[in-house]
C-alpha cells in the first residue's frame, strides 16, 4: 500500500512493449508501457482494453465491420477498444498505462503473423523485482 509515481516508474525500464504492473484493482491489472515502432495485429475475445497516453504519440490501427482505420492518440488521451476488436498499436515513441484483467496477454488471445522482437508477450511484469516475492514463471504472476 505505496503510492507510485509514473514517471519515477517509467523511468525505472527501458523495454519497449514490456509492460510493468503499477497497481492492481479488484481482478485488473494497472501496467505501463514505453511505446516505439509497431505492435502485432492481435485480439483480445474476452475484455475490452482500455489506453492512456501518458508521453507522446500512440495509435491504435482498428479493423472492424466498417473497416480499418487509424485512431491517432496524444497525451491524455484515452481510448478503448472493444473486445473481439482486432488492432495493432504503434508508435514513434512514447508511454502508456492500460487497465486490464489480470492475466491478459499484450499479445491477445490470437494474433497475425510473428511476434516482432521488440514486443514482449507477456501478462505483465512486476515493476521491481522484490527477493522476498516469488512468481509462476509461467504467468508472471504471484504464488
Amino acid at each position: 500500500m505505496q503510492p507510485v509515481n509514473l514517471t519515477d516508474a517509467l523511468a525505472s525500464f527501458d523495454d519497449v512493449y514490456s509492460p510493468r504492473i503499477v497497481a492492481r484493482v479488484n481482478d485488473y491489472d494497472v501496467r505501463i508501457a514505453h511505446t516505439l515502432g509497431e505492435h502485432v495485429w492481435h485480439v483480445h475475445e474476452h475484455t475490452d482494453e482500455f489506453f492512456l497516453v501518458l508521453d507522446g504519440q500512440f495509435d491504435v490501427a482498428v479493423r472492424d465491420e466498417h473497416g480499418e482505420r487509424v485512431v491517432r492518440l496524444h497525451k491524455g488521451d484515452t481510448f478503448v477498444v472493444p473486445r473481439g476488436v482486432e488492432h495493432r498499436p504503434s508508435s514513434p515513441g512514447g508511454a502508456i498505462l492500460m487497465f486490464e484483467p489480470t492475466g491478459t496477454v499484450t499479445t491477445g488471445d490470437r494474433h497475425d503473423g510473428t511476434v516482432p522482437a521488440h514486443v514482449d508477450s507477456t501478462t505483465g511484469h512486476a515493476l521491481r523485482e522484490d527477493p522476498l516475492r516469488e512468481e509462476d514463471g509461467a504467468t508472471g504472476q504471484p504464488r
